[in-house]
């Protein structure tokens, strides 16, 4: 008896623990409703696809080849309804709450279906049925002896925002057309809907300009170094410059087809006036400065200042001259092709940290502020703009830009990108200008994501934790002109597709969060717990993602008598801290934190890890003492 009585409680636990066990759906969904039961995906399933759109069936193609190469079944689509099967359908009549890129999907004992008001809402909730089946879907071998059993729940969702966007970096480093898809391929899955490509910076001209071909020939090649960004030495004459790379018209029109076939608009930057030394190097005359002729595409040693208060500064000139005629005869070229290869309706002009020691003292730049009374620079730089804005209007465009075109005047049309924080969205949003929140406190993604210790060294940090906290409507702004938000991944210092991921996930989890799912379902413990079973999804895969967020977070003050007073805590819950002052690696038979802790006149480093469930889960962390001092304010 008594053992039945062990058996019932056991099978109780058990049974409560799987009601309690959530779906792990990232962005989280509008509503999500649990039913009984369990839906058995297997080889009889059929995938039906009432609509006879093309993008209709391309997402059922979709769908069909994910599943086929995961489980080896060999699922047929039917253009009739099954009772064991997945239903896609377009309603007949529109759900104006999904919107265009909501949907309604039901998963039963017998039978799932998605319904949407058009292709991307079945897209989205095909995105959604892929996370309920089990992380083995992932896989692009077949995976036996599993059973591919969906939950039964019912999810009514869509998304916040309209914009919903990460922006790459292919300026720094190059990044192949493949590698391109494939950073489209993990923004899909977690519905994000617009790629930004900076396209153009002082390190490459990655875009194929056929009316300026030196863009290319020249702008798309520097030397190759290795080490850190900023503190490389000056290329020599001899060294080759063969390391970069660019994307030919036919190149980009192959990605905008790819991403476009996954509801993903691309979002191009080409940025000017600054960051403009890759187009100088390739067509001096750009340029108002003596000796542009001798300009070099930037291979990451340092040419620019950046002072901790004031405006930074040139150490050669890298702006185009806005008092020269060519360069907008330059930009109308540019700004034609560029318009005929993206269809989406903006362009972006960057616009962002010019260095105006060269026009402080260039003859042609007061010759123009005589001529258009233009009071300062900034004057100077709106005047720019708004000739900017005018040529990508020619072209059909809109003109959207980083929050410094606001200086001197923000040009008639222009949508601004605030990247210094929030100041500029608010600002560019009382003027009823649309905008795009993408600042630099929560949604940097080349920032550190853990303590600097550990991390690859970049100038600020930002966790996991503070990136979910990102909301893209400030207090007081009329959220009809926020249009959403996006993060950014500028790689200066991202060498690969390996470090990438590092960067990118899991903070872009955090975003696709923010922009698709309502604001008061936020709760940073289920998003947490949600995250780390995203982990076991890329570890199936070998994708990389950053574990910063097991590690602990490091502060530290001073007391009187002038030792560092740490003070350790976690992200997540559920986590224990072990340290060591002695220069040996701790683990869970050393001191366990729980209240802070004052360094040892004489240790040398701290040494910290975390633990879960008596095994390790952080990584081994050494902090100098010099360091931790720094920290704590002590000289």
């Amino acid at each position: 008896m008594r053992f039945s009585i062990i058996a019932i409680c056991l099978l109780i636990n058990i049974c409560a623990s799987a009601q309690t066990s959530r779906p792990a759906i990232i962005p989280e969904p509008v509503s999500l409703t649990e039913k009984q039961g369990v839906y058995n995906l297997n080889e009889n399933s059929v995938l039906y696809a009432a609509s006879g759109n093309s993008d209709v069936s391309r997402v059922a193609d979709y769908l069909q080849k994910t599943i086929n190469t995961s489980t080896g079944f060999n699922i047929k689509t039917s253009s009739e309804a099954n009772t064991n099967g997945i239903i896609l359908a377009l309603n007949s009549t529109a759900d104006n709450e999904l919107g265009n890129e909501g949907y309604l999907l039901k998963v039963d004992t017998d039978k799932i279906s998605i319904n949407a008001n058009a292709p991307a809402g079945l897209f989205y909730g095909v995105q959604t049925l892929l996370q309920l089946l089990p992380k083995e879907i992932e896989r692009k071998t077949a995976v036996k002896n599993i059973s591919w059993t969906i939950p039964a729940v019912e999810i009514k969702d869509y998304p916040r925002f309209g914009w919903r966007g990460l922006m790459f970096d292919v300026s720094r480093h190059f990044f192949t057309k493949a590698e391109v898809k494939q950073f489209i391929d993990d923004m899909a899955k977690y519905k994000f809907n617009l790629l930004h490509m900076h396209l153009t910076d002082d390190q490459g001209w990655r875009i194929e300009i056929k009316s300026l071909p030196k863009l290319t020939s020249v702008g798309a090649w520097n030397v190759k170094k290795t080490g850190t960004f900023n503190y490389f030495s000056d290329p020599l004459p001899n060294e080759p410059r063969d390391y970069g790379g660019f994307y030919t018209q036919e190149d980009l029109k192959e990605i905008v087809q790819y991403a476009k076939d996954q509801f993903i608009n691309i979002l191009p930057e080409v940025d000017v006036p600054g960051h403009s030394l890759a187009a100088i190097a390739s067509y001096p005359e750009l340029s108002c400065t003596p000796g542009a002729d001798k300009y070099k595409v930037n291979s990451g040693e340092k040419f620019m200042v950046w002072p901790p208060k004031g405006h930074f500064y040139g150490l050669v000139d890298n702006t185009l001259c806005p008092a020269n005629e060519k360069v907008y005869e330059f930009l109308d070229k540019v700004f034609t092709e560029v318009a005929q290869i993206f269809p989406f309706e903006y362009i972006h002009m960057g616009g962002d940290e010019t260095a105006r020691n060269f026009w402080e003292k260039s003859p042609q730049i007061k010759a123009l502020m005589q001529r258009e009374k233009l009071k300062n620079l900034d004057e100077v730089q709106s005047y720019f703009v708004k000739r900017v804005e005018k040529i990508v209007n020619a072209k059909g465009k809109k003109l959207i830009g980083w929050d410094e075109i606001l200086q001197g005047g923000l040009a008639p049309n222009a949508a601004v990108m605030s990247w210094r924080g929030i100041e500029g969205g608010i600002a560019a949003a009382k003027q009823k200008h649309e905008v795009v929140m993408s600042p630099t406190t929560f949604v940097y993604l080349d920032y550190m994501q853990g303590d600097p210790s550990i991390e690859p060294p970049v100038y600020a940090s930002l966790r996991l934790s503070k990136t979910y906290q990102f909301e893209p409507v400030p207090d007081g702004v009329d959220a009809q002109y926020i249009k959403g938000g996006q993060a950014n991944l500028w790689t200066e210092q991202v060498y690969n597709m390996r470090h990438l991921q590092y960067m990118i996930w899991p903070r872009a989890f955090a975003v696709s969060e923010a922009v698709w799912s309502p604001k008061e379902k936020r709760n940073w413990d289920n998003f947490a717990d949600r995250v780390e079973k995203h982990f076991e999804r890329f570890d199936i895969v070998d994708k990389k993602y950053s574990p910063a967020v097991y590690d602990p977070v490091v502060t530290a003050k001073k007391d009187a008598q002038n030792l560092p007073i740490i003070t350790l805590a976690t992200e997540i819950k559920g986590l224990d801290i072990y340290y060591s002052f002695d220069n040996s690696f701790p683990d869970k038979f050393y001191p366990k934190y729980t209240d802070p802790v004052t360094m040892p006149k004489d240790a040398a480093t701290m040494k910290i890890i975390t633990y879960r469930n008596g095994k390790p889960i952080g990584r081994m962390m050494a902090i100098s003492a010099a360091d931790l001092k720094k920290r704590a304010g002590i000289k």
